[in-house]
């Protein structure tokens, strides 16, 4: 079905083979690697190849990762699988060239989507203007304290910090991030923080 190999980095190996079971069934070619490390020794020779990555890892972590095939000039469109509580890492991680951030426990369907979209990279995408133009669009719709809020959000704080640092209720902060994701037109957080990074949009 695909003409590329999704390549799963995850040092617990009941996960990795779970994902690249179901992924398998799923009809896509599948490549696992117990550590960064491994993956980052093998990366030069991937040709046509997606990365799905856990966050957490001992001695490399994802973001680490993502860091040195950057460093090496290296370009694989690449996931992150993330812990819920690590958004700022996972933010970092999207700083750092991932595609997309997935919060565990997901759903199959969500990484089948992710993977599909990322592979979408492989081949150059010049929609990438015109997405960013409509994302920059909808950022105007917000109010300041909207702003405010998203900034916040892709910063990673949790409600109870932002109603803090805005002096606000932790309740109104619900609201304002509802109205954001709304306006933004976001299906989720990831996503919200992912056009919010494409946009150039960062926290204040």
């Amino acid at each position: 079905m695909t003409d590329y190999t999704v390549h799963i980095v995850d040092d617990e190996e009941p996960v990795r083979k779970s994902l690249a079971f179901m992924l398998t069934m799923n009809g896509f070619a599948v490549k696992m690697h117990q550590s960064a490390e491994a993956f980052l020794a093998f990366a030069p020779d991937v040709r046509n190849g997606v990365l799905v990555t856990d966050l957490r890892m001992p001695d490399m972590s994802g973001v680490e990762l993502l860091r040195n095939l950057g460093d090496r000039k290296i370009n694989i469109p690449s996931i992150v699988i993330t812990g819920h509580g690590d958004v700022p890492m996972a933010v970092e991680a999207m700083k750092a060239g991932a595609v997309d951030f997935i919060e565990k426990p997901f759903e199959d369907t969500v990484i089948i989507e992710a993977i599909e979209r990322a592979s979408e990279d492989l081949v150059a995408a010049e929609a990438d203007v015109d997405e960013a133009n409509d994302i920059r669009a909808r950022l105007q719709t917000l109010s300041e304290r909207e702003r405010q809020v998203l900034s916040a959000v892709v910063a990673g704080l949790p409600n109870k910090s932002i109603a803090y640092d805005l002096d606000i209720s932790p309740r109104t902060v619900e609201v304002h991030r509802a109205n954001v994701m709304a306006k933004m037109k976001a299906k989720s957080l990831p996503h919200l923080v992912r056009m919010a990074l494409a946009s150039g949009f960062g926290p204040s």
